[in-house]
Order: structure tokens, then C-alpha cells, then sequence
């Protein structure tokens, strides 16, 4: 989160959108403000980093307790909610069956039951390391994973230690193929309708469109220069899911989530 102050200065000394594309990745891309973004309501935990959006509802994982819940996209209401055996973790998804979760702290990837929280596979996060952001001593320790989704039986992983997205074969974890991330920050990811994969880059407060193969970006959508704010904070977006092309993303600090629409 920055301070309204600080993200002005901020936006004023990068100038153009243009500049925000030359620090995010070396390619050319198109550049969009997003036109709003509205809250839609209150996580039913404190600190919400990851999000993964199903037919059955909207899943939040929540770092500060280790809690999962399903909620209702309309009002967040709880349709389930259990404990896990994961360590302040910053993503989940689905794999159809199961869910998975980055379980950030520890650095491992562990797949779950959707009823009622048990382990059923764990194995290491690849590319867990030292992030490369903020002062070291804010950071002191290594950490893993953030963002998972699932396509076509692979595990898709956004890990801001190593700036990396992973694809990797869930069955033992292997490394099937990897490629930059944008920016030092990837936070959520999710599937675009014609089958491209965004990422959230939580620094730049945007989400890049990247080709799902070789990691090619090829759009990049900045939420408003000063929304969400929050008590004269500018909120920057954690986890992040598609629905309905929409974003749906959380705010960990705050607890709440909010949605804006995908970039035509």
C-alpha cells in the first residue's frame, strides 16, 4: 500500500504510462487504465492473498490465519470455511478435484481436500529465494510461491523470489517450463477468455497479459492512479482471479476484495 502523497510522486516521476512498460519488460505493449473498480465486500479473514474463481463460488485464502473459505461472489457470504496445514501462503486455485495452495513461508506447494482442508500432496516451491524488494531486513527470509492456476493438467505458479513463472507437472512437481514474470512482484494469476494467462505485478498496481507458452507480454492494465484507497491509502492488489471477465483481486492489509473489468 502507498500513501495518496507518495503514489503521486511516484506517478509523477515515472511520467508516461510508456515508462511503466519499459521497467516492467523489455517488449512492446500496449498499455490500458483501468476505467473503476469497485469494492465488492469484506473477506471473511483479515488478510487475503490469493483467489481462485469457480461455478461453486469465489475461494480466499487467507494469510494471517491459514484459513480457506468459499464464499459467494455477490456478498462474500461463507458457504464453507476450514483450517490448513500451510504457512501464511499467498495463492490457491483448482485443479477440478482439489485445491492447491502456495504455502509461501514454508516454500511448498501443497494440494488440499476442498472439504475440509487435508493435506493430500506437498513438494518445494521452485525458485523460492530472498525477494527483491523492500529493505532486506523487511525481508530477511526466504520465501516461496504466490500466484497458482491449472490448465490442462499443469500447474502454473508466479514466484516473486526468482521474478518466474513456472509450469509444472503436478504429479511430482517438475519444471516442465518457465519464463520471466513482469516486474520483481508477481502476485495473482488468472485465465483470460481466449486463453492467455494475467499476472499480477503488485508493485506497478497492474495485471499483464502474457501468452500462456513463452511468457510474451502483451498488454498490461494499471488499476486508477487512486483506487482502491482506503484512509487516504492507495491500495496495490495481491491475490487475483478472472470471472466473468473480471478481475477480482484482494487487498491484504485492508481484507477486502474488489473487482474491475478485463481490457477489451
Amino acid at each position: 500500500m502507498l500513501h495518496r502523497r507518495r503514489w503521486l510522486e511516484v506517478i509523477a516521476g515515472l511520467g508516461a504510462a510508456s515508462q511503466f512498460r519499459a521497467i516492467a519488460a523489455g517488449s512492446s505493449f500496449s498499455t490500458v487504465v483501468q476505467p473503476n473498480v469497485d469494492r465488492m465486500f469484506k473477506s471473511p479473514g483479515p488478510n487475503p492473498n490469493g483467489l481462485q474463481a469457480t461455478d461453486e463460488g469465489l475461494w480466499i485464502y487467507d494469510q494471517g490465519t491459514n484459513r480457506v473459505a468459499l464464499v459467494r461472489y455477490d456478498d462474500g457470504k461463507v458457504l464453507r470455511e476450514f483450517a490448513t496445514d500451510t504457512d501464511k501462503g499467498s495463492g490457491i486455485t483448482w485443479d477440478g478435484t482439489a485445491l492447491w495452495i502456495a504455502s509461501t513461508y514454508n516454500r511448498l506447494l501443497v494440494r488440499i481436500d476442498p472439504r475440509n482442508g487435508e493435506t493430500l500432496k506437498k513438494f518445494a516451491s521452485p525458485g523460492s529465494g530472498i525477494v527483491k524488494w523492500g529493505p532486506r531486513s523487511a525481508h530477511p527470509n526466504p520465501t516461496g510461491a504466490h500466484g497458482l492456476e491449472w490448465r490442462e493438467g499443469e500447474l502454473y505458479v508466479a514466484n516473486p523470489p526468482s521474478a518466474t513463472i513456472y509450469v509444472l507437472n503436478p504429479v511430482d512437481g517438475r519444471v516442465l517450463r518457465s519464463y520471466p514474470a513482469p516486474g520483481v512482484r508477481p502476485h495473482g494469476v488468472g485465465w483470460d477468455p481466449d486463453g492467455s494467462l494475467w499476472c499480477t505485478e503488485s508493485i506497478y498496481r497492474s495485471f499483464f497479459k502474457m501468452d500462456r507458452k513463452n511468457g510474451h507480454i502483451s498488454k498490461q492494465a494499471m488499476l486508477p492512479p487512486l483506487a482502491p484507497e482506503v484512509d487516504g491509502i492507495v491500495q496495490v492488489p495481491h491475490g487475483m482471479t478472472v470471472w466473468n471477465r473480471q478481475f477480482w483481486f484482494s487487498v491484504a492489509e485492508t481484507g477486502e476484495v474488489y473487482r474491475t473489468p478485463l481490457p477489451l
